[in-house]
This record gives C-alpha cells, structure tokens and sequence, in this order.
C-alpha cells in the first residue's frame, strides 16, 4: 500500500524533523494509529511535498516526521476543468469526491438556470466550504501532491468567460452531434467541460457557451446523472491525453 499523504504548511516541507500536530496529527496518531518506522508523505496541497518515516508519535495528534526526500508535483498539461451544475442534497460533494480522485484541475461551481439546489447567503459560503473540504480530503485519498481548486460560484456569464479562453471547450449534452471520445484534444492549453444540472442545460445558455466556442458533446449511449458525468468524461480525456499513462 502506497504511504498515506497529510497536509502541512509549505514552510514544513523541509529536509529533517518536521512535527504534524493539530487535525493532521490527530487523524494520523488517534485515526490511522501510525507508529514509529512507517512512511508518510506530506504535501501543501499546492504541487509541493516530502517523504519521511514516521519518528514518534505522542498525545492524541502529535507526530515527528523525519523527512528524507522533497517532492514535486508539476502542474499537469493539459489542464483540465469541470464546471459543475449544482446538484441535489450530497451529490456535490460526491461529484467533486470522484473528480478529485480521477484527476481532474480545477472544479467551477455553476448556478444554472435549472438547478433545483441554489447557493445564497449562509448557505453558499457552507456549501463552498463542503465542496473545498472533499476536494482536499479525496486529494489526500488519491495520493495528490496538487489538489483541484474550488472556484467561486459562476453565472453563466462567468462560465462563458471561461469558455472563451480554453483550448477545447465542451458542453456535455445528449443531443450533441459529436462524441466527446473523438474531439480533437489540444497538447497544451486548457479544456474546459460543462456539465449541467438533472434538468438538462438550458436553450439559452447553449447559446451563450455557443458564442463563447463552445460545442455540445455526446458522452455516450447512455445519460448520466450530472454527479456522475464529469467523473466519466474526465476519465475518457485522461486516457486520450497521455496524463494516465
């Protein structure tokens, strides 16, 4: 099993003793129970991280780190980003848990017309923190050194923006004539994918993603759920990529 990754401040990352304390420590000494000998590694979630041994443990969430080798995680090309419909109940969270875990760049929340679920007030600024903690969480499951950004919430403006700059831009929809599995992928640059909400996205927001360069895509056969359909189209482009090789 490959060693279990924790997240420290960039200034840890250094060669020799470096102690993880706070919730870091707590979850590998009283959750993980490490012991002395065994391998960690650690990141800032930011490209940067470090291989050591777990030298002791002490308290409840106290753990010396002897550090032997600094590592890096260069920033992936080409870069991918989701933009996410806002899905129902938990699906978010689950939509960015198995992106993050596949390997995407960055996600994009997306308040669209036909979303049921909306972000105001109290309730986006918790429900940003929710998508920002799975993110770092299934960055650490996956054994990243990088983990996805978690943008600000979009309008569809913003995400036509977005559009506007990508090197492939691509809105998943059942109706589009091409199949995602043969668009012509850039070596550099970035792609940028739209998934909309369970209503589907609407006609006048494919217009406005249509002004911006975008086109629609066929994902396949079947019809996904949005929670499920950045995961599978993310995976189908880091194959054709080369990222996964």
């Amino acid at each position: 099993m490959t060693a279990p990754v924790f997240l420290v401040g960039t200034d840890q990352l250094a060669l020799g003793a470096v102690l993880v304390d706070g919730p870091e420590g707590r979850h590998a000494v009283s959750v993980r129970r490490l012991r002395a000998g065994e391998e960690v590694v650690l990141t800032d979630g930011a490209g940067a991280g470090a291989r050591g041994t777990v030298a002791a443990v002490s308290g409840k969430d106290r753990m010396e780190v002897e550090v032997s080798e600094l590592l890096s995680e260069p920033e992936a090309r080409p870069r991918i980003t989701v933009v996410q419909a806002l899905p129902k109940g938990d699906r978010g969270e689950l939509a960015v848990e198995t992106m993050t875990e596949t390997g995407v760049d960055a996600i994009v929340p997306w308040q669209a017309s036909r979303c049921v679920t909306q972000w105001k007030g109290e309730r986006a600024l918790k429900s940003l923190a929710k998508w920002r903690a799975t993110a770092r969480e299934a960055g650490k499951q996956a054994r990243r050194l990088r983990f996805p950004e978690v943008a600000e919430p979009a309008s569809t403006k913003d995400v036509a923006e977005l559009l506007s700059g990508a090197r492939l831009a691509a809105v998943l929809h059942e109706e589009g004539s091409e199949p995602l599995a043969t668009a012509e992928l850039p070596a550099e640059g970035g792609i940028v994918l739209v998934v909309g909400p369970e209503g589907g996205v609407a006609p006048q927001e494919l217009d406005a993603f249509a002004e911006a360069g975008a086109r629609p895509y066929r994902l396949g056969p079947s019809v996904l759920r949005t929670s499920t359909a950045g995961t599978a189209a993310a995976a189908l482009l880091l194959g054709r990529t080369g990222r996964w090789n």
